[in-house]
């Protein structure tokens, strides 16, 4: 097939066209990949391992570590080298961080799929695997039509309304904070939609807006969800280069190039925005130095400014060899959930989440995972996103909050980062 102009539009088009059952479409840099109609599933609950082939489902207790578990349970699969795509929720991380008090035994954990038809588009073109010739032809044509199709109509929506008393709850962790309880936490509120949302409309449509690190749009297990990934949580490539991506200090961008420039220059010199990366970068560099060859974790791209549709905000990578003894799955458990998206020190922070956020979490701030037959992994950190269930649809932002926080400003952030997705979403 000839080279695609709009990856997006040909992605939503195929979500949309309800043909070929559950998927997870990912894109990273240079790549966009459709995997649907899962050929087996692995689901991990707080009470239960939960593992489909074919048709048939063997459910089991299980005890240790979430990572460890699902690891084990994809390598059962008979999946003929096929990647695996799924999420893991940001509840995931209470095993390692000692936090499972707050969960009961059907807190959702993790889903992830071997997909039977994967639809790859990249410079060189689209590959479609596993599919029927009929099939193929479809996936052809619905590719051919989308391209040059029109933009959906948004129904933008109010962030600014918050029932969650989302200033209350910030000055109460800057209260422990300044108690000596933990330095960071990242608290967030949820906005509900009152309406039905067109998931894959609300994906293009927004993703033309936006400048991601990573995106994502998926159907599996009952959920729906679009987002626009600012960072990696972490990713091990092939020759074992354990990477992360902390982001931390925020300000608006799109407002116009002096206001932006204004807003860029303000967060490289506000001290409350500095420390607060500053010490995100320190806790990465730690993580995975807890699972890299000794003397192999660097830190490039220091405090650099990355742009992030209506956001901008300081960035740096960390890198390091994966030691011999460690898998992918025990890095990202190092690794996850996000300092970013969570707190420092993180075990204190994700408490106080647990203690002071409304609703669980779930997806957000947890992570989108492709795994490789070669062990493999991306995990891609779930923010400027959209969800929905059977039982409605909403979004959700956070902000990070330090001893220097105030309340009003961390609100304004949370509006900041909504803004990402809530111009943009499309009524079913």
């Amino acid at each position: 097939m000839e080279f695609v102009t709009d990856p997006a539009a040909a992605m939503s088009r195929l979500a949309a066209a309800d043909r070929f059952g559950e998927y997870v479409m990912y894109e990273r840099p240079g790549e966009w990949v459709f995997a649907a109609d899962p050929l087996g599933t692995v689901e991990l609950d707080a009470g239960e391992l939960r593992t489909v082939w074919n048709g048939k489902t063997t459910a089991r207790a299980w005890t240790g570590s979430p990572a460890e578990v699902v690891d084990a349970a994809l390598a059962e699969l008979p999946h003929g080298g096929r990647d695996a795509y799924g999420w893991i929720g940001f509840e995931f991380c209470a095993y390692a961080l000692a936090a499972t008090g707050y969960l009961n035994q059907r807190t959702p954990l993790a889903h992830l799929m071997i997909p039977r038809i994967e639809v790859r588009i990249d410079a060189a073109g689209v590959r479609i695997e596993g599919a029927t010739p009929a099939e193929a032809r479809d996936i052809a044509e619905l590719i051919a039509a989308s391209q040059g199709s029109d933009l959906p109509v948004a129904h933008p929506v109010d962030v600014r309304p918050d029932p969650t008393g989302y200033q209350q709850r910030v000055a109460a962790a800057v209260a422990e904070i300044r108690a000596g309880e933990y330095q960071k936490v990242i608290l967030s509120r949820k906005v509900e939609l009152p309406f039905a949302v067109d998931v894959p409309a609300t994906y293009r449509l927004g993703r033309a807006a936006n400048t991601p690190a990573r995106s994502f749009l998926l159907r599996l297990g009952g959920l729906e969800a679009a987002g626009f990934s600012p960072e990696l949580v972490a990713s091990v490539d092939d020759a074992r280069v354990v990477t992360t991506e902390p982001l931390a200090g925020t300000r608006a961008f799109g407002l116009g190039a002096d206001l932006d420039d204004a807003a860029r220059a303000e967060l490289l010199a506000d001290p409350k925005e500095i420390v607060e990366h500053a010490i995100s970068v320190q806790t990465s560099f730690a993580e995975i130095a807890q699972v890299a060859q000794p003397g192999t974790t660097a830190v490039s791209d220091f405090m650099a400014v990355r742009e992030r549709g209506s956001v901008q905000h300081l960035a740096s990578t960390v890198r390091g060899v994966l030691a011999a003894e460690y898998t992918s799955w025990d890095a990202l458990e190092v690794l996850f959930p996000s300092v970013t998206a969570s707190g420092i020190p993180k075990q204190a922070g994700v408490d106080s989440i647990f203690r002071n956020d409304h609703d669980p979490r779930g997806l957000y701030s947890g992570a989108v995972v492709c795994v490789s037959p070669t062990s493999a992994l991306e995990a891609t950190l779930v923010l400027r996103a959209i969800y929905q269930t059977g039982a409605g649809a909403w979004l959700r932002a956070g902000a990070g909050v330090v001893g220097q926080s105030r309340p009003e400003r961390e609100f304004e952030e949370t509006c900041e980062k909504l803004g990402s997705v809530a111009p943009y979403v499309v009524k079913a």
